[in-house]
């Protein structure tokens, strides 16, 4: 069953987060399921808001996120593309297991709570939801492959 958006607080999140990363997850794994999570939002949301309203909440939320953690701060081209999602993947990756986990959630929560101030939570949850329903790990495996 799904978690409702309005109560997906950054716990719940890093519940959600730890299941796609599966058994023991490092920073890396964190930092992998963080951008695959963001990619699936960003899918559901560009038909609604357009790719440039897609990417102007994502860089909104990454530089509201890098209050708190610094070391996620970008220089240079802000457009969100595969470079600048492997550089915040691979900043992820580096950091301390708990640190990543920490940023990732805070990330996704920002990007979240921005949606909901521009669309409404109701749409929020409507198109975000099914991102969060848990998958079996077969059916994850099955996915990679």
């Amino acid at each position: 069953m799904s978690k409702p958006i309005n109560d997906l607080s950054l716990e719940a999140i890093q519940r959600a987060l730890s299941h796609y990363a599966g058994d023991a997850p490092d920073a890396r794994a964190f930092a992998e399921v963080t951008i695959g999570t963001w990619q699936q939002m960003a899918a559901q949301l560009m038909p609604v808001i357009g790719t440039g309203g897609v990417n102007v909440l994502f860089n909104r939320s990454l530089h509201l996120t890098c209050i708190a953690f610094p070391w996620l701060t970008m220089l240079g081209d802000k457009r969100v593309n595969t470079a600048l999602l492997a550089s915040v993947k691979a900043r992820l990756a580096g950091r301390d297991t708990d640190e990543a986990i920490h940023a990732s959630c805070t990330l996704l929560v920002t990007f979240i709570e921005q949606l909901k101030t521009l669309i409404g939570e109701s749409l929020t949850e409507r198109l975000l939801d099914p991102i969060w329903v848990p998958t079996s790990p077969v059916t994850k495996q099955e996915n990679t492959s």
